[in-house]
């Protein structure tokens, strides 16, 4: 499944994000932060990497925010920055891939991954993407059994 040859583009910095346009993320009812992805910042690479800013905002009306990039064809995320509610990337060092389905302190990438970003483990498209954001339904041809 995984190409021995692929080689990871060098990711754009952090892009700017806004905490007000963000499209929403149907989250685990346990989760009681509200999770959004700014759509301006979504990049889907030669590379079949989907990068993004996801932001999270806690009841409190803070928010927080990643850069981070999904690659669908192994089911893995890597987070490259961090940033307060300052707004100020933080970059992460040493940035590692590790598994979507792993038992990390936050489901959205996962969630993103299995509403939007991909299907049946292959990239979908900027415009698809932003589309299953804002309708809440997945792309035309993704099916419900989407193993990301």
């Amino acid at each position: 499944m995984d190409n021995p040859d692929w080689v990871e583009e060098k990711e754009p910095p952090a892009p700017a994000f806004s905490v007000t346009k963000v499209l929403p993320l149907e989250m685990p009812n346990f989760v009681t932060v509200k999770v959004g992805i700014d759509p301006n910042t979504i990049y889907v690479g030669n590379d079949g990497i989907v990068r993004y800013v996801a932001v999270m905002t806690n009841s409190t009306g803070t928010s927080n925010a990643v850069y981070e990039g999904i690659r669908c064809l192994t089911g893995e995320v890597k987070t490259y920055a961090r940033a307060g509610s300052s707004g100020t990337w933080s970059q992460v060092a040493n940035p590692v891939w590790r598994d979507l389905l792993d038992n990390m302190g936050s489901q959205h990438p996962r969630m993103f991954a299995r509403q939007a970003a991909c299907y049946a483990r292959v990239v979908v498209s900027k415009p698809d993407i932003i589309k299953a954001l804002q309708t809440g339904t997945k792309p035309a041809n993704q099916k419900n059994d989407n193993p990301v």
